[in-house]
């Protein structure tokens, strides 16, 4: 077994911290304003939606230094072990003034009430780091994950492109003091497993992947917690007890892309984020539903894994995976077994796991080069909300007719679900308005969807109806998704 350490470490903006009383249920969010006082980040929707406490993560990632946008109000401190949490009092400029992204929203009027502002800085710093040229369609994805509700985003779009203009990133902190911060982190990674708390708060990092199959063998019924937006809801919103949780983001070998000739495989961990240049690679016909994951903080943090395991009948990755053919390696000790994605879903809240089971890696084939491939999603709001319904169509035709076709569903059932009705009837026939026209009779059989406050059970089956529609005319007439974007900001 790996050597135990039973604290937390971590950099804070500048100063190590070392924690010996942690519950699994902590939230970045209220250490850093309940006990360090740092209250920039702010506490609006405690789920990952409106980004006011949205703060810079820097973690080692194989040996490199990386930062990325998150939501603080459901970032756990148990998974902050070996990272470098930067907040908006960590800016400044060269000078010891305001940093240029602080000064542009002065500037430019991109603040009103402020309870929103710290995070939209923190947004925009971090894309300021990572794209000096940003374009307008760049900024609003950065944005994406923050709500303003009273100045507007043409203000702050406005600033966005005015602190790029000023430029300054070689002087930045996180610039300058790279390196140092680099050494703090490898000091900081002893290899070992950590354990801490007791009863309702007790949470495990695992050392490596093989050390967090020997904790969930020994601990069935733990929660594995990887980009935490979904447990992070669990907590802050239904107050339910986690513990034991084990924390899991850290372990490289989870966040590994392997590619072959026929497809990807992938660790549980991969995020959204991490699998964007991917998705543009190998499947460009859904990057634009790729991109409406969440927000930018979401996607940093999401994981691939981790929306299949949670087993959600309205997760985005799930029809898309079917559709494709995936397949999930389950682990158990050093055991391992290998089943379809669609397989892997029994019913609502129940997923094909056994006592001590994880998903370790999802294995994702490449579309052939002459099939039709697509995903859509419908919500009430386009950026960073829940599907509504969430469709993806994966047909091949051969001679004007549909060879094979495999269509699954989000929001449509108590699990992500395959259309076989519809399925069986598009087969052999032409692909043609006349042939999904007919086909679509099968809905009724393949589903009978509820309604809530997302959206009417009426209004579910009528869109899984057109979208499929949708679907034929993109591939037989060339249509296309197109999203209006402003060209430029007066």
């Amino acid at each position: 077994m790996a050597k135990v350490r039973n604290s937390i470490r971590f950099l804070l903006n500048d100063t190590v911290v070392d924690l010996d009383r942690v519950a699994a249920s902590d939230t970045l969010l209220d250490f850093l304003r309940l006990e360090q006082r740092l209250c920039g980040s702010k506490e609006g929707c405690a789920e990952g939606d409106c980004g006011a406490c949205t703060v810079l993560v820097g973690r080692l990632a194989d040996g490199e230094l990386r930062y990325e946008t998150v939501n603080a109000c459901i970032r756990f401190v148990g998974s902050l072990d070996g990272c470098h949490v930067v907040t908006i009092e960590h800016l400044r400029g060269a000078d010891g003034g305001l940093h240029p992204v602080q000064q542009a929203m002065v500037d430019m009027h991109g603040s009103q009430c402020g309870f929103c502002t710290p995070g939209i800085v923190m947004s925009l710093y971090g894309l300021w780091m990572s794209n000096a040229k940003p374009s307008n369609a760049d900024i609003e994805t950065a944005l994406q994950g923050n709500l303003c509700r009273c100045t507007g985003y043409e203000a702050i779009i406005r600033a966005a492109l005015a602190a790029a203009s000023a430029g300054g990133q070689a002087q930045d902190v996180l610039v300058s003091e790279r390196d140092k911060v680099t050494a703090t982190l490898k000091d900081l990674a002893d290899g070992a497993r950590v354990e801490m708390g007791e009863g309702d708060s007790w949470f495990f990092v695992p050392a490596s992947v093989d050390d967090l199959a020997d904790i969930r063998a020994e601990n069935p019924d733990s929660t594995i917690v990887a980009g935490a937006t979904d447990v992070g809801l669990w907590v802050n919103k239904d107050m339910r007890r986690i513990a034991p949780a084990i924390f899991i983001s850290h372990l490289d070998e989870l966040h590994r892309i392997q590619e072959t000739e026929t497809g990807l495989s992938i660790g549980a961990s991969v995020t959204y984020t991490e699998f964007q240049n991917m998705v543009a690679t190998h499947f460009p016909q859904i990057a634009g539903y790729w991109n409406r994951i969440g927000g930018e903080q979401v996607r940093n943090m999401g994981t691939v894994g981790g929306n299949v395991a949670n087993g959600s009948p309205i997760g985005d990755t799930p029809p898309v995976l079917i559709a494709l053919g995936a397949s999930v390696t389950l682990r158990k000790g050093k055991e391992q077994r290998t089943v379809a994605v669609e397989d892997f879903f029994i019913d609502y809240g129940k997923q094909d796991r056994q006592p001590g089971d994880f998903v370790e890696a999802l294995h994702i084939p490449f579309p052939a080069e002459d099939a039709l491939f697509a995903a859509y999603k419908v919500s009430k709001r386009r950026d960073e909300d829940i599907s509504s319904v969430a469709a993806a169509f994966h047909i091949k035709v051969a001679d004007g007719k549909v060879a094979d076709a495999v269509i699954a569903y989000g929001g449509m059932a108590a699990t992500p679900k395959r259309a076989s009705t519809v399925e069986s009837l598009l087969t052999g026939k032409p692909w043609s308005a006349q042939t999904v026209a007919d086909a679509q009779a099968g809905f009724v059989d393949d589903f009978t969807p509820i309604g809530d406050w997302r959206a009417s059970a009426e209004y579910r089956a009528l869109v899984a109806r057109k979208l499929l529609t949708r679907f034929l005319l993109e591939t037989t007439q060339g249509a296309d998704d197109t999203m209006l974007r402003r060209e430029a900001v007066a």
